[in-house]
C-alpha cells in the first residue's frame, strides 16, 4: 500500500477519533449537538448571575439565543439588551401588526405575544431544524399550543429577504432578528434592503435590528455602513448602545429607524440615541 494512502488513512481515523471523542465529552457535559443550516448548533443549560436557570443555543460559534429554562418564566427575556428593546417597542406610539425576521430561541416572538395584547405577530425563520429545536427546548411549542386560533401568532419557515417581498398588508414593527456572526442583516442591510423594509411598513411604523459589533475599531465599519444605508432611507435613526462606556467591546446594539419623532411621540428610551453620526470610529 502507497505511504500516501496509508498517511490518509491514519489521518482520517485520527480525525474521527477525536470526533467522537468530543462528542462524547460534550455529552457529558450536558451539551447536545445538532447540525443545522448554518452549521454546528449546541443546545446546553447554565445559570445566569443570579442562579436563574438559563438556556444557551450557540450556532457556528455564535450564539444566537438564550431563554430562562424555568416554567414560570419561558416569555420573560433573560438578555439585557432585549430587554432595552422590549422597552422601547412597549413605548411605541401604535403597535398593531408585528413581523420578525429570524426565530432561533423565538424569546422576543414569545415575550411580544404574551405581554403586547392584542398585538399580532408573525415571524419567519429560515432553517426548519431551528425551529424543531425552539418547539423541543425553548417554549415555541406552548406558544403554538396556547394561542392557537388566536390569530395572535403565525409562524412560517421561510427565507425572511423573500418572505419580506412578498407581504401585502404594512407592519406597525419589523424585527430583524437574523445574523450570522458579524454579517447580521444580510441582504436587509443593503439600500434595496432598507428601501423594501420601508415600504412594507405603516406610514408611522418602525423597524428593530439587532447589530453586535464594538462601536470603535475596523470590526464596527459594517455596523456604521448599515446605520448610514438607514439614515438615508428613514426620517429618523436611532442607535442605543450596549456598552457605551467600553467602546470596544462587542455588544448587541439596537437599531431603530422610522419616519416618526419616537421620542417626541413618547418613546423615552430612545432619547438621547438619535443617529447624527457622532460617534467615534477608527
Amino acid at each position: 500500500m502507497p505511504t500516501a494512502l496509508i498517511v490518509f488513512i491514519a489521518l482520517t481515523v485520527a480525525g474521527l477519533l477525536v470526533h467522537v471523542l468530543c462528542m462524547r465529552i460534550l455529552a457529558w457535559r450536558g451539551v447536545t449537538v445538532r447540525r443545522t443550516k448554518f452549521g454546528l448548533t449546541l443546545l446546553f443549560d447554565t445559570a445566569d448571575d443570579d442562579g436563574t436557570p438559563v438556556r444557551m443555543l450557540n450556532v457556528n460559534g455564535a450564539f444566537q439565543s438564550v431563554a430562562y429554562a424555568t416554567d414560570e418564566l419561558w416569555s420573560e427575556l433573560a438578555c439585557e439588551y432585549q430587554r432595552e428593546q422590549a422597552r422601547i417597542v412597549s413605548e411605541l406610539p401604535r403597535l398593531a401588526r408585528v413581523a420578525v425576521i429570524g426565530g432561533g430561541g423565538f424569546s422576543f416572538p414569545k415575550w411580544l405575544v404574551t405581554h403586547l395584547p392584542p398585538v399580532c405577530v408573525s415571524v419567519v425563520e429560515i432553517d426548519e431544524k431551528i425551529i424543531d429545536i425552539a418547539r423541543e427546548s425553548f417554549g415555541l411549542d406552548r406558544l403554538e399550543r396556547e394561542y392557537a386560533g388566536t390569530g395572535r401568532f403565525a409562524l412560517a419557515c421561510d427565507d425572511g429577504w423573500a418572505w419580506l417581498r412578498r407581504q401585502t398588508e404594512p407592519f406597525d414593527l419589523i424585527v430583524n432578528e437574523a445574523f450570522t456572526g458579524r454579517k447580521p442583516l444580510g441582504p436587509l442591510a443593503c439600500d434595496e434592503g432598507a428601501r423594501v423594509i420601508h415600504e412594507h411598513l405603516a406610514s408611522d411604523g418602525s423597524y428593530l435590528a439587532t447589530l453586535r459589533f464594538p462601536l470603535e475599531g475596523r470590526a464596527s465599519t459594517s455596523m456604521y455602513e448599515t446605520i448610514e444605508t438607514f439614515a438615508r432611507e428613514f426620517a429618523h435613526v436611532w442607535l442605543v448602545p450596549e456598552y457605551p462606556d467600553d467602546p470596544a467591546h462587542p455588544g448587541n446594539n439596537t437599531l431603530v429607524a422610522s419616519d416618526v419623532d419616537l421620542v417626541a411621540s413618547g418613546c423615552e428610551p430612545l432619547a438621547g440615541h438619535e443617529w447624527h453620526g457622532r460617534v467615534t470610529r477608527s
